[in-house]
């Protein structure tokens, strides 16, 4: 489809930008300074308003709420942004808010995320490509979920929390600290409780990259010296790239401690 479609029902304000092959569903509502990249489908009753851009292919499901202002009593009524990338899947009732000025001013969205009926991303948030939020988990504000990040149904990331690459959060869980890449965090006060072998199995990981990871989880919870350190050491003499992906996240810059082996 070349043209775009839109229903007669549906609101696009003068202003709008909208790629082809776009289709937009009755009652839907867009704002003034949006732009849908090709073969975007905004079905009934979403908002999408804001300075958002949403990448081509992605679905917008019915009564969600995309680039609205954010949560945030600092907010001053600054222009912001929401950046969503390509083929994502934005289920009913998620709510995706722009950034702060005090955060960077715009909250981003890779490619090929799937954020399931009740999400919340909210501002500042950095997210990378093939997230999952399941229904009604939520990210506060700041926080980064590197790709291939699951985070279960109901569960809460506290702001400024970083989630690594691969890592998985159980349902009904609280993260009020960082997670090492390829975690699993589970319980309701979040404890660090292995590696997401099964993940890492899904996407091919070799064998020996994962016996590298799990001698590396047992080094940083029986070192010597503290977590930092441990790592710092680990990723000095690690051969495995997938190890050092985890070093170099606990060496990097953080707002928050992290969750460490038990």
């Amino acid at each position: 489809m070349s043209e775009t479609n839109i229903h007669s029902a549906a609101i696009v304000e003068a202003g709008a930008e909208l790629g082809t092959g776009v289709t937009v569903g009755p009652f839907a509502v867009i704002g003034p300074k949006v732009r849908l990249g090709d073969g975007v489908t905004v079905k009934s009753h979403a908002v999408i308003t804001g300075v958002t851009e949403i990448g081509a292919d992605s679905v917008i499901f019915p009564f969600a709420s995309v680039g609205e202002v954010p949560q945030d009593k600092k907010f001053g009524g600054e222009e912001t942004r929401l950046v969503i990338g390509a083929r994502n899947r934005i289920r009913e009732g998620v709510t995706l808010n722009t950034g702060t000025a005090g955060g960077g001013g715009v909250t981003r969205i890779g490619d090929d995320g799937l954020f399931m009926a009740g999400a919340h991303v909210a501002h500042d948030c950095q997210v990378g490509d093939r997230v999952i939020l399941v229904n009604n988990a939520g990210l506060a504000g700041h926080c980064v979920a590197e790709d291939d990040v699951i985070v279960g149904a109901y569960s809460a990331t506290h702001q400024f929390v970083r989630l690594g690459r691969g890592a998985i959060i159980g349902a009904v869980t609280f993260v009020t600290r960082d997670v090492i890449p390829y975690g699993l965090v589970q319980g309701p006060r979040g404890e660090l409780d292995g590696l997401n072998l099964v993940g890492l199995k899904r996407r091919g990981v070799s064998r020996d990259d994962i016996t590298a990871l799990r001698a590396a989880y047992q080094a940083l919870a029986q070192g010597e010296g503290a977590f930092q350190d441990r790592a710092r050491r680990l990723g000095e003499e690690t051969a495995s790239d997938y190890v050092r992906t985890i070093t170099d996240f606990v060496c990097g810059d953080s707002d928050r401690s992290f969750l460490t082996p038990g």
